[in-house]
């Protein structure tokens, strides 16, 4: 049983996807460009990332009181 978060599915889909798309997209960016503005899709996508652990660790938390509950 899962337990609930404070992403919705959809939200959670959509930043998996903007994870993946940034986490593709720095390297590339520093291989291609000279200047180091590839810094800011590295950070961002490592914002990207805390917000779903975040998220999942609160499912696991509501999941577990639910489980204790019963």
């Amino acid at each position: 049983m899962r337990g609930d978060g404070f992403l919705s599915g959809r939200l959670r889909r959509g930043a998996w996807t903007a994870f993946g798309a940034l986490a593709v997209h720095a390297p590339v960016a520093a291989h291609l460009l000279p200047d180091a503005s590839w810094l800011a899709s590295a950070c961002v996508a490592a914002l990207v990332g805390v917000v779903i652990v975040a998220d999942d660790a609160e499912r696991h938390r509501t999941a577990r009181r639910r489980l204790d509950e019963s």
